[in-house]
């Protein structure tokens, strides 16, 4: 199966009770049809004594199956609490974006993006020497040594 259409078809179920195992999701989901996976994020702390993050993914075999889960369960009640069930949206890089431990200007996907050309750097100079604004009036003082008006000599 492609990676498009498997994160089409798989959804995120949020705000799950400790209580809740991957038969539990199983069992719950499995009415709106065939269950390719479910996976329950374990805490990334190692010294946490909870089984999981507090949400999970079930991945149907067809997107029309996710669909309907989502359509029935979103915000139905799971062991005492009010569920969040909706499309799961695809994994990100760790490499790009904020808190990648590379600095945003050396990730290819900015570079790309806000990279410029040798060319269009020299037509930028050139357009700003050959501006058409007004004369700066600052302009040809630089060799004046002494401030104010000059007075005439007798």
């Amino acid at each position: 199966m492609s990676d498009p259409t498997r994160v089409k078809s798989t959804v995120y179920v949020g705000g799950l009770d400790n209580a809740v195992t991957t038969r539990t999701l199983h069992d719950a989901f499995v009415p709106f049809g065939e269950i390719v996976d479910v996976t329950l994020p374990k805490p990334d702390l190692p010294s946490s004594t909870d089984p999981h993050r507090g949400f999970g993914y079930v991945e149907f075999e067809n997107t029309a199956d996710a669909k309907e889960a989502i359509d029935n369960m979103d915000q139905s009640e799971l062991y005492g609490r009010v569920i969040k069930v909706a499309p799961a949206k695809p994994q990100k890089d760790q490499n790009e974006g904020l808190g990648s431990k590379t600095a945003i200007w050396e990730q290819e996907g900015w570079l790309a993006e806000h990279a410029v050309s040798e060319e269009d750097r020299l037509a930028t100079e050139q357009a700003r020497a050959v501006s058409s604004g007004p004369p700066d009036p600052m302009q040809g003082l630089e060799g004046l040594d002494v401030a104010g008006p000059t007075l005439p000599t007798k």
